[in-house]
């Protein structure tokens, strides 16, 4: 509510690193960032437990699926869709828990925030996700999917592999009724 009361635009990742860090150690549960901003890993250890953080705020964030803009960098190694997905399976190994907080703007002055915890296991299923290859861009090295669907084929989530200049992956349409949402918060905000 204090960076709302000066402040239109939603809360960073890295402050919203330091206020959470700030807020389970003045409630007793102890906590601490990594000291490297650049980790290829978690980025807090709560009470021994390595978590990952994770932010979402885009003006076209929608309220049942949750979208990551980058999950992790996929480097300049060889680009192939199995090598790139078993990357992220092991980048899974380096932390127990993921939370991302959401950023969504309600009708007039309100804003509402979301904790949302992503499991762990629901993301280790894209081991076995279906990849396939966007073979219509024209981006170098091409971009590509892996689906990670449900027994009756719905999709749950899709790793996205972005070839451009950053080289990432992006986790998108991931449905938020498969996480959990720990926390809701809704307050007003200065005028937009």
């Amino acid at each position: 509510m204090s960076h709302h009361a000066g402040s239109r635009q939603a809360l960073s990742k890295d402050r919203f690193e330091f206020a959470l860090e700030s807020a389970l150690n003045e409630s007793g549960i102890p906590a601490q960032l990594v000291k490297s901003r650049t980790n290829r890993g978690h980025d807090i250890n709560i009470r021994g437990v390595s978590v990952s953080l994770k932010t979402e705020a885009a003006a076209t964030i929608k309220d049942d699926s949750i979208h990551v803009s980058k999950w992790m960098e996929l480097g300049r190694g060889e680009w192939k869709l199995p090598l790139l997905r078993d990357l992220f399976i092991e980048h899974m190994q380096s932390y127990d828990r993921v939370f991302t907080l959401r950023c969504l703007k309600d009708a007039g002055v309100k804003v509402r925030y979301e904790l949302v915890e992503i499991p762990k296991a629901l993301l280790l299923e894209a081991a076995h996700c279906e990849l396939e290859v966007c073979a219509k861009s024209k981006q170098s090295p091409q971009p590509g999917y892996g689906y990670v669907k449900d027994t009756a084929g719905l999709l749950k989530y899709s790793l996205y592999f972005d070839g451009g200049t950053e080289r990432k992956l992006q986790i998108k349409h991931m449905r938020k009724d498969l996480c959990k949402v720990h926390a809701t918060w809704v307050f007003g905000s200065t005028s937009a």
